[in-house]
């Protein structure tokens, strides 16, 4: 763990020797949703592998870098691109630039997804406020020492998602007329999606939608003392009695054509921070 402490100021040094802005806010970017980087003025980029001990995206659609500016008045950072357990990436190592941007000065996470929708009320191009999580990842990056300097040992994941945040989301929603959906997200290791029997069992044990990320990047934003927005954007639909096959593109095309809604959304609640 000192060397996870020592790896991530290496990392926030890296990014402070060419930007010299205090972000308020981090946001991480999901599958089809990097173009909401381009909302952000006054930017400096960041090739992950020119920052130290930054893993490399290998996801499709995940342009993998990380930029810094200005949103809606704010200086944020954001990462275009994260990472999954998928892609053969420890959750220490997924949530590495997390504890980077908590070490830059960020006090709110807005973290972003992609999922598949199992309320049968929610329908395709859905943006779902998270209000809670399941974890079956089978992985969790407190896993192993504590370094008391990151965070407590045995963090309470009673408001993962703070309660403040999510009615301000609530809020600027209602402001811009964006219809929201809110309800728990499930985390699944993947990468192939789900069998029938599983979306049942999903759906079963309470989860609204599903998707392979996002609850990793959470934990560590509740242990670093962050501030956690989840907003999950719904770019198939998961009922096991009608199910449908569903393609990689046919994802990509719904989440692109719900990102104006969700830049909206985003863009609304970081101004009013």
């Amino acid at each position: 763990m000192t060397a996870l402490y020592d790896h991530i100021q290496e990392a926030a040094a890296a990014v402070r020797a060419r930007w010299a802005g205090t972000p308020k806010v981090g946001i991480v970017l999901g599958t089809g949703l990097g173009g909401f980087a381009d909302e952000i003025a006054d930017r400096t980029d960041f090739r992950y592998e020119d920052i130290p001990h930054f893993p490399r995206s290998t996801a499709p659609s995940h342009k993998g870098q990380l930029v810094c500016g200005t949103l809606a008045g704010k200086s944020v950072v954001a990462m275009e691109g994260r990472f999954h357990l998928y892609e053969g990436y420890t959750a220490q190592q997924v949530t590495f630039p997390v504890r980077v941007m908590k070490a830059l000065g960020c006090e709110v996470l807005v973290v972003t997804n992609a999922c598949g929708g199992m309320n049968p009320q929610y329908q395709s191009g859905d943006i779902m406020l998270i209000e809670d999580h399941i974890n079956l990842l089978g992985a969790n990056p407190l896993i192993g020492p504590n370094d008391d300097r990151l965070g407590v040992r045995f963090p309470d994941m009673c408001y993962a998602y703070d309660r403040d945040l999510l009615m301000l989301a609530k809020a600027v929603a209602t402001e811009q007329k964006l219809a929201v959906q809110q309800g728990v997200f499930v985390a699944v290791a993947g990468p192939n999606l789900e069998t029938r029997a599983e979306y049942r069992f999903l759906r079963g044990i309470g989860a609204d939608v599903v998707g392979m990320s996002t609850v990793p990047e959470v934990i560590v934003g509740v242990h670093a003392g962050l501030r956690n927005l989840g907003l999950s954007v719904i770019t198939d639909l998961c009922l096991a009695d009608a199910l449908k096959p569903v393609s990689l593109p046919e994802i990509l095309h719904t989440a692109a054509t719900a990102e104006p809604k969700l830049r909206a959304l985003v863009r609304g609640v970081v101004g009013r921070l």
